[in-house]
């Protein structure tokens, strides 16, 4: 991921929580804001109540992977907050279910370069 930074800050999640474009997938919703700069900010935000760390750890890597594939494709200059939704099981989750998901909501809130 050489052209995003995490977002690691309370305040920088809070921010896209309330001011973020949401979009709602399948096993992710994606909270999108704007920002000045020419690179992305990525963050991840998952429950406690998903699970034990071994298993939200798990999710955030394979989200992670998953942007990494796409950052070549994705537009700069965007904040992103990728969640996950509480009401799916993360044992069912594999790889691909997370990249089907991921871009079809990408292309929902218009962030792919064509």
């Amino acid at each position: 991921m050489k052209n995003t930074i995490m977002i690691k800050k309370n305040y920088e999640f809070k921010n896209l929580f309330s001011k973020g474009k949401f979009y709602y997938g399948e096993f992710i919703h994606i909270y999108i804001k704007e920002s000045k700069k020419n690179i992305n900010k990525l963050g991840i935000a998952i429950s406690r109540k998903q699970g034990k760390a071994v298993k939200r750890n798990r999710i955030k890597r394979l989200i992670r992977e998953n942007y990494k594939n796409l950052e070549n494709r994705i537009k700069k200059g965007y904040n992103i907050l990728i969640v996950i939704n509480k009401e799916k099981n993360l044992e069912e989750i594999c790889f691909k279910d997370i990249e089907k998901n991921f871009l079809r909501t990408l292309k929902k809130a218009n962030l792919l370069e064509d």
